[in-house]
């Protein structure tokens, strides 16, 4: 069987690429197809994180074997067989960036019964990928919040002060208030 994905950045507009690779590699062939579809080294620490439908991370898989206190078992990518752990439709995050926790967005496609695939291949790239390591000031600098001319006018007088008094309250028309649903 063959596995089709889909990778997608939240950095760059119109970047995707299709990978097309045998359904019983490793995430390690598969991290190596990613590597090699945006030229990025194949020498810095990366992670699979399998995902629901929401995108929230689940199960790591991991490069390599950081030592981990955790009682949770640890999934290496040369270890761990695609089809073992994915069908139509699952999702995973690849995290390429460990400083910054930057990453691709990955969808299995569909998957191809009766073929098999002896390397995996890129089936369609569209636009530049995201540099792979980005410096942690320049990803400071991207993450900032954008302030624009006048924003320092909206000090704590702006919105008034903390304090509460009884005699600022104006009851009137609340008595005629209900909260019920038949209304």
């Amino acid at each position: 069987m063959i596995f089709n994905f889909r990778l997608v950045s939240d950095e760059v507009d119109n970047f995707r690429r299709e990978i097309n690779i045998d359904a019983d590699a490793t995430f390690l062939d598969l991290r190596n197809a990613i590597c090699d579809s945006v030229g990025y080294d194949k020498n810095q620490m990366c992670s699979f994180f399998l995902c629901d439908e929401n995108w929230e991370k689940g199960h790591e898989i991991t490069l390599e074997d950081m030592g981990s206190d955790s009682d949770e078992e640890i999934y290496l990518m040369d270890e761990t067989v695609l089809s073992d752990y994915l069908d139509d439709g699952d999702r995973m995050i690849f995290v390429f960036d460990y400083m910054t926790d930057r990453c691709f967005f990955i969808e299995l496609k569909k998957s191809i019964p009766g073929k098999t695939l002896k390397d995996p291949v890129c089936v369609a790239s569209m636009g530049t990928p995201p540099a792979q390591i980005m410096d942690i000031d320049e990803f400071e600098a991207k993450s900032a919040p954008v302030t624009r001319a006048g924003d320092d006018d909206f000090d704590e007088d702006f919105y008034g002060s903390d304090g509460y008094s009884d005699d600022e309250f104006d009851a009137a028309g609340f008595d005629e208030m209900t909260f019920d649903d038949n209304m």
